[in-house]
């Protein structure tokens, strides 16, 4: 479910989490008092996985590339260690 930020006029503003169907909250919780619902900059995105454009939709030139750019990184025998 989605958090909407709401200010009360006596209060101060809090978060509240509501369906995307549910009308926005007309008072406020604890004191019953008008509100207003303001717009969030709370934007928690998660990418993980697999299933983005960047990563499973490349051309397989592409692909062939980075893996033959890969291999001679990983077999120049240089070492950050020495």
């Amino acid at each position: 479910m989605p958090t909407y930020e709401y200010r009360c006029e006596r209060c101060g503003t809090f978060e509240a989490f509501q369906a995307i169907t549910e009308s926005p909250l007309q008072a406020c919780p604890t004191c019953g008092g008008p509100v207003e619902r303001l717009i969030s900059r709370n934007v928690n995105i998660l990418f993980k996985g697999s299933g983005f454009h960047v990563t499973d939709y490349r051309s397989k030139s592409y692909k062939d590339a980075a893996k033959k750019e890969e291999s001679s990184v990983g077999s120049s025998g240089s070492s950050l260690d020495d």
